[in-house]
């Protein structure tokens, strides 16, 4: 029987499955367009051991991290989170992102942000069409990017 799909906060125990995402991501062509802190082991630990109010959430079948997400923001006092979401080439095309993303909706929601922004690269036309698909409106944002903000029906 094969693993199960499960989101899960970063936290203690998970540090050594994330430090082997974040260096399989960084040699993925993906680690140009998602890079919300280096991808490192320390930085592994650093979110496992985080107790702010940022979210940090990976996504595991079984023992393995596949995809990694985060909402954050709120710890500099915005009430709109910043999203961003990372998956592994072989994660990519199933389905996972788009679940990645309403639960990262959901967990929003229920810390009660009314609205949830993202930067995309104009560029990356799956992104851009995965996101359109789930109700974000784009703006430019800067030469190479566009800023998208999605209302979470609250």
């Amino acid at each position: 029987m094969r693993p199960a799909l499960e989101f899960r906060r970063a936290a203690p125990g998970l540090e050594r499955p994330l430090a082997r995402f974040f260096a399989a991501f960084r040699r993925s062509k993906d680690r140009l367009r998602f890079e919300p802190h280096p991808m490192t082991s320390a930085e592994a630990r650093a979110r496992c051991a985080y107790k702010g109010k940022d979210l940090h959430y990976v996504v595991a079948v079984g023992s393995r991290v596949v995809g990694y997400g985060i909402l954050r923001g709120w710890d500099e006092g915005y009430a709109r989170p910043s999203l961003g979401i990372g998956l592994l080439p072989a994660a990519q095309g199933r389905g996972i992102g788009r679940a990645l993303m309403h639960f990262l909706h959901a967990a929003a929601a229920e810390r009660g942000a009314r609205q949830v922004r993202l930067r995309v690269a104009k560029d990356n036309k799956a992104a851009r069409a995965l996101y359109a698909n789930l109700g974000y409106r784009f703006r430019p944002n800067t030469k190479e990017l566009l800023e998208g903000i999605v209302d979470l029906g609250r």
